[in-house]
């Protein structure tokens, strides 16, 4: 027989070898993730404890406000634990999730847990909750309120240019990046600020039961420690996993219920995929890999979670 042909059938054999462990393996995927939807459904068919993380810059957020709202809305989940690791964001973005955890509490008890930091509107979304623990060393408060704009006209000064605009009235798209903001302008945005900032402190008033004029003493941006936050009574107990189990065992809830994360997970596929690359490459098809490409075998939202998403923009 013809080498060549014998060089194709061995070829090919390979090929068939390669596709056989390829879909066995998604059969095996496959038949793990409807093992886990049928029987517990990763654990929320059953009661327990929700929890949830909220971490980075606080946006308005769809996913995670739909995702609290199943916490609100599940009879199987019955207390929640959100813990807060932000260093705050948009007043509007922690005022959705500040009302979507108010909305959890009326139905079932709701521990805020500070983990490293829970700053401005970070705290804003601790305060929804029905008590909150935090670390000796957490970082919380700065309680306010700040808008920011950028002022480039002196750059444009420098390279020679202007910006010409006709306004239906001066206020119009004020504060502007291209000029010096008028002082009208100036009192607007001061009275904007000022409306969000009387709106948190009431918010922490009423949320932790002290006189405003108190409220009003901290909330001069300045952060604090758990520590000192307990001090100030902006927390309510310094601790952790024992101290959120013994608040939920005061209201009522089993100590034996397990605590399941309700938390974005995206990593399965992406997991999926380096073990199919690693099962070919034992078996001694890592040769056909590398001529097939594992990105070509699955579709390339399949091989990225949050992580590798992130830094692929960030090397962009």
């Amino acid at each position: 027989m013809d080498s060549s042909i014998i060089a194709d059938r061995r070829r090919l054999r390979r090929k068939l070898g390669f596709w056989r462990i390829v879909a066995v393996a998604l059969v095996v995927a496959l038949g793990l993730a409807f093992y886990g939807f049928a029987f517990g459904g990763a654990g929320t068919e059953r009661p327990h404890i929700a929890h949830v993380t909220i971490s980075g810059l606080i946006v308005d957020d769809d996913e995670l406000l739909e995702r609290l709202k199943k916490v609100e809305t599940s009879d199987q989940v019955k207390a929640a634990v959100i813990s807060i690791s932000s260093p705050g964001g948009t007043t509007y973005g922690g005022e959705k999730i500040f009302k979507a955890i108010r909305a959890i509490s009326a139905k079932k008890p709701v521990v805020s847990d500070v983990r490293t930091l829970a700053a401005s509107a970070g705290y804003m979304i601790a305060t929804a909750g029905d008590t909150i623990i935090a670390g000796d060393s957490s970082i919380t408060g700065s309680i306010g309120v700040i808008f920011q704009y950028p002022q480039i006209q002196p750059l444009l000064d420098k390279i020679g240019v202007s910006l010409q605009e006709i306004k239906s009235s001066p206020l119009k798209a004020e504060p502007s990046p291209f000029h010096e903001a008028s002082e009208e302008a100036k009192a607007m945005i001061r009275n904007m600020v000022l409306d969000s900032y009387n709106w948190f402190v009431d918010l922490v008033a009423d949320r932790r039961k002290l006189p405003r004029e108190e409220v009003l003493k901290l909330a001069d941006g300045t952060i604090y420690t758990g520590r000192q936050a307990l001090k100030a009574k902006l927390v309510d107990t310094i601790g952790g996993e024992p101290e959120i189990r013994a608040y939920l065992k005061s209201r009522g809830v089993d100590a034996d219920l397990p605590v399941v994360d309700w938390d974005k997970k995206s990593n399965t596929p992406f997991l999926l995929a380096g073990a199919v690359s690693r099962l070919i490459t034992i078996l001694g098809y890592d040769d056909l890999v590398k001529g097939q490409d594992i990105n070509g075998i699955l579709p390339p939202k399949l091989l990225l979670d949050g992580l590798l998403s992130v830094w692929q923009v960030g090397r962009d």
